[in-house]
């Protein structure tokens, strides 16, 4: 499954991935929040040079309240522009199905949270091959509702 993964993110994931924003956010989640890899949201943050709203559909992890997400890039050598953007602004909006709430992220090594990326391994694979694609150490990303 996660080679496919790869295959599919390398070849036309980026115009998929913009389909599968528009439609949950058509349905307000209804399509979308949920794939064959695991639970999607979508992440919302602010461009760290324009200053307009960037909206990614991302897998993720529920860790109690909170939402852990893996910047890897499909394993490509440079970090996605959403974490790029989260390191100069942390405030950012996450979508899970209809819920919409502001969030604060952060940003930790994988190698400083062993375990923790263990769990997010162990919970979507594919987050470990995209680590042996890279020479990029990966982050994850604590996405932690506000209010």
């Amino acid at each position: 499954m996660a080679r496919w993964t790869v295959r599919f993110d390398r070849s036309v994931g980026r115009f998929a991935y913009r389909i599968h924003r528009h439609l949950y956010q058509l349905t307000g989640g209804v399509v979308g929040q949920h794939s064959g890899m695991g639970p999607m949201l979508l992440l919302t943050t602010t461009g760290r040079r324009t200053g307009a709203q960037r909206t990614t559909p991302l897998l993720y992890m529920p860790e109690g309240e909170d939402f852990m997400v893996v910047a890897s890039n499909g394993g490509r050598p440079e970090p996605p522009a959403w974490l790029l953007n989260l390191e100069v602004q942390p405030a950012a909006t996450v979508q899970v199905g209809r819920r919409r709430v502001a969030a604060r992220a952060s940003v930790l090594p994988s190698d400083e949270h062993p375990e923790l990326w263990d769990r997010m391994v162990a919970s979507y694979r594919g987050w470990g091959e995209y680590q042996h694609l890279t020479d990029r150490r990966l982050k994850m990303v604590r996405l932690e509702p506000l209010g």
